[in-house]
This record gives C-alpha cells, sequence and structure tokens, in this order.
C-alpha cells in the first residue's frame, strides 16, 4: 500500500518531540525538586541525557543496518531469534503486549493532563461541588473532567481514522507551536533567574536524610525516564517512512531538540521560584511565568500546555495502535490487528486502543486529575524498558557474530560500545526503579500478564503473512 509510505523527516521528528515533549514537562521541575538538590539534578540530567541519547543512537544504527526490520521497537527483540522459532514468536508478543498495555495507560497521562490544564480557562473543572447521588462521593469537577477526556479521545480516534499522514500533519503543526513557545518562556524565564534559589546546590534533606548525589541521581532518572518515552516513535512508524534513513536522523533530531527544552526549563524554573514555592506549585512553569508577567502568565503558559498536549495525545494514539498492527502484520500479534480501513488506518488497533483508553479515563470520576496522572504515569514508565534493552542487546549481538561488519572493523568496535553503555544505563535504570517496589513490580506484572493470552494467539496461529510487504487485511466501508 503506497499510501503507508507517506512519513517525511520532518513529520518523523515531530512524533518524535511530540511524544516526549508532554504532559511531564509541566509538572517535572516539581517532582525533580522532592528528590534532588540542583547539582542531584544536573546529574541526573546529564547520565539520562547520555543514555537516552545511546538508546537513539542504537535505534539509528539498527534502522541503517536492518532497513527490512520495520514496524517498531519489538521487532529487534523478534529478531534475537531464529525466524519462525517459537523464542523468536514469544519474544515479539511479550514485548508488544507490554509495550502495548504501557502505551494504553500513558495515553491517559496526556489527556488527563489536557483536561487539568483546561481548568485554568474553566474553572468548574477543579469544582469540589458533590453530584447529588447515593453512596458514591462525586463531585462536578471529576464528572466533567470524565466528559473532557472522552471527547477528547474519541476527537482524536476519528481524525487518526482519516489516515496517519493527515493526523501527522496535525500533530507537526501543534509540535512546531509548542517548539516555538517553549524557546518564548526559556528565554523571557532568564529575566528572573536567580542563582540564589540554587544554593544549596548539592544537598538536600529528605525525611531527615540526608541522601547522597549518586542516590539523587537514581531517584531523579527514574522520574526523569518517563519524559524521554517516546524516543522510538520514529522506529514504530518506520514502515510508512518515505525513506528508512530518516528514521535514524528523526530520532536523533528529535531528541537533542527534546533535551535541551526539558533541561533549560527545569533549571530555569528553579532558578525563578525558591525551593519552598518550588515545592508547593501545582503549575510549576505557570507560577515562574507569573513572576515575570503576573497573572496573564497563567493563561499564555495554559494555552501552551493545550496545544502541546493535544498534539502529543494525536502521537501517541497513534504509536499505539500502530504497535500491535505491525506485529500482527508480521505474524507474532492478534491476526485482527492487521485491519485497516480505506485510509490506511490500523483502524482495529486505534479501537482497542481508544476503548481501553476509555476504561482508564473512569479513574477520572473518582480521582483528581494529579492522582490520576501519578496513577497511570507510574504503572507505564518501567514497562517500556524492555524494548530498549532488547534493541540493545541485539545490536550487541550483531557486533559481536561481525554480521554486516565484514570490512568494518573500527564501525565494529564503535557501534559495540554504543550497544553496550546504551544496555548499561538501561541496567541502571531498571536498579534505580526496583527502589519502588509498586512501579517495579506493576511493570513487570503487565508484561507477564500477556500469559494469558498467549495460548489464543498461538491456537490461531497469529494471523502470519506472507514474506515481504505484505497487504494489509482490508476493511471496506471504513
Amino acid at each position: 500500500m503506497n499510501r503507508k509510505n507517506t512519513l517525511n523527516i520532518w513529520l518523523l521528528t515531530a512524533l518524535v518531540v511530540g511524544n516526549m515533549v508532554g504532559s511531564a514537562i509541566f509538572m517535572l521541575p516539581r517532582t525533580l525538586a522532592e528528590t534532588a538538590s540542583p547539582g542531584g539534578t544536573l546529574l541526573a540530567w546529564g547520565m539520562t541525557g547520555c543514555g537516552v541519547l545511546f538508546i537513539a543512537m542504537v535505534y539509528g544504527i539498527l534502522a541503517e543496518r536492518k532497513p527490512e526490520l520495520t514496524g517498531g521497537p519489538q521487532v529487534y527483540a523478534k529478531a534475537l531469534f531464529s525466524e519462525g522459532s517459537e523464542r523468536s514468536r514469544l519474544t515479539g508478543y511479550f514485548v508488544t503486549w507490554g509495550y502495548s498495555i504501557a502505551n494504553f495507560v500513558g495515553n491517559v497521562a496526556v489527556i488527563t493532563t489536557f483536561s487539568g490544564y483546561l481548568a485554568t480557562f474553566f474553572p468548574v473543572l477543579s469544582s469540589r461541588t458533590l453530584l447529588p447521588l447515593p453512596g458514591l462521593s462525586l463531585t462536578w469537577g471529576h464528572f466533567l473532567n470524565f466528559l473532557v477526556c472522552s471527547a477528547l479521545l474519541w476527537f482524536v480516534y476519528f481524525l487518526i481514522l482519516k489516515g496517519v499522514q493527515g493526523a501527522s500533519k496535525i500533530n507537526f503543526v501543534a509540535t512546531a507551536a509548542k517548539v516555538i513557545g517553549f524557546v518564548l518562556f526559556i528565554a523571557v524565564a532568564l529575566f528572573v533567574f536567580q542563582v540564589g534559589h540554587l544554593i544549596p546546590f548539592t544537598t538536600i534533606t529528605l525525611n531527615g536524610s540526608h541522601p547522597g548525589m549518586m542516590n539523587q541521581a537514581d531517584s531523579a532518572a527514574v522520574m526523569m525516564l518517563w519524559a524521554f518515552i517516546g524516543i522510538e516513535s520514529a522506529v514504530a512508524f518506520s514502515a510508512r517512512a518515505k525513506n528508512r534513513r530518516d528514521v535514524k536522523w528523526a530520532t536523533i533530531i528529535g531528541l537533542l531538540v527534546t533535551l535541551f527544552i526539558y533541561i533549560a526549563i527545569t533549571l530555569l524554573v528553579m532558578g525563578a521560584l525558591t525551593r519552598h514555592d518550588l515545592l508547593l506549585s501545582t503549575k510549576p512553569l505557570v507560577d515562574a511565568l507569573a513572576e515575570i508577567i503576573g497573572a496573564p502568565g497563567a493563561y499564555i503558559l495554559g494555552f501552551l500546555a493545550l496545544v502541546s498536549l493535544f498534539g502529543s495525545s494525536i502521537g501517541w494514539i497513534m504509536l499505539s495502535a500502530e504497535v500491535p498492527y505491525q506485529a500482527a502484520r508480521q505474524g507474532y500479534f492478534f491476526r485482527a490487528m492487521a485491519v485497516t480501513n480505506r485510509h490506511g488506518t490500523a483502524s482495529r488497533s486505534l479501537l482497542l486502543t481508544c476503548i481501553v483508553g476509555q476504561f482508564f479515563i473512569f479513574s477520572t470520576l473518582l480521582q483528581s486529575i494529579s492522582d490520576a496522572f501519578d496513577f497511570v504515569s507510574t504503572v507505564a514508565t518501567l514497562s517500556y524498558l524492555v524494548p530498549y534493552i532488547f534493541a540493545a542487546v541485539y545490536l550487541l549481538k550483531l557486533v559481536v557474530s561481525g554480521e554486516g561488519y565484514e570490512r568494518q572493523p573500527r564501525q565494529r568496535v564503535k557501534d559495540g560500545l554504543i550497544g553496550a553503555v546504551a544496555a548499561a544505563y538501561t541496567l541502571w535504570i531498571i536498579k534505580a526503579g526496583t527502589g519502588d517496589a509498586y512501579t517495579f513490580w506493576t511493570g513487570i506484572g503487565m508484561i507477564l500478564s500477556g500469559i494469558l493470552f498467549y495460548p489464543l494467539i498461538q491456537r490461531y496461529k497469529l494471523g502470519k503473512q506472507p514474506a515481504g510487504d505484505s497487504e494489509d487485511l482490508n476493511e471496506k466501508g471504513s
């Protein structure tokens, strides 16, 4: 289907930036201040930035060296073992399953944050007045947030249903607008930056303790990982890319843009507000801008947040539908997920994504937006590490075997170092994540829950398609 190969480097880069610069940026300065000093935060940014950069380079190298492997980060897990073997199918299935479930709940973090910032313009969304329902503690704010989140979810569904390229163009416009907005915010925040607000630079007291710099970095790094989830977005859409080489450069350029935005905004907000004010803030970027221009800052940042989160909603829902679709086409996920409509959209995978998202949105009926965000981001974060570690291990396998490096000994050593650093970083984050047992075991549990459905996959032979760029199952009339 020629319509699939419609994403150029600009649209792919916008997907990478748009998916990473989403909900996390608006709360990260405060959450980092809870666990790390400015010095610890900088150390964590340095380690996280380098680690994620090496992951980006791993994906870039694999995209060039294995252009036939397209459709998402799970393809590298599958390729670790012999084609057609049980281990290959099982690995590909479990990585797809864990990644998809993490995406399903991660979507809700973006959508619920959108509703939270909409309350800047419509305060009724924050209403604590109880609805007159017997035996149920439900406020008007919760009910209206539920309606807003549901409306956004299904609006994006119908938008993507009309075609991935059209939705990608809208995401590009939203991403360009928010990058320009954040660059302007950085420029303005320089005028209220005070070095004194970063003191003490290397010490912090948490519950009467004085954690060392590495302990602070451990705690901060797990939170920062959430900010960089989406680095694999261009890889997930590689089967739709006009040029396979664009996948590598979209990934690296997207990361560098995102890293600059995150580090600059985090440090500038820490310098614009005292630590006491930052810890009490529920909207740190709004409070920082209010230091410069007063109350209108809330509306300016509120609008920027809505644009940012709308674009992220499009990108993440597209990504969530694309990975199961590509896995089904390649023969190791539910056959029904390979169905497309006349616009080339993975219609059934998209529908499943939105139905599951709607289920999680029900949590906003009985929780505040912040509680809902904490819940879904906690559940999703560590699950994303699985495809990252598999990609790094697959690159190391190619380096050790020498496949494709017959006349490139120096490149072989270079790629081996990149794969080793990416794997080490991923293992470090996993180790750091074990400090929060709930986060760690919930992420593992999500992946292992796929055991319940794997017998169904085996029964129907995963709907194996013929080798090569096989045609999709068409859904007429959509």
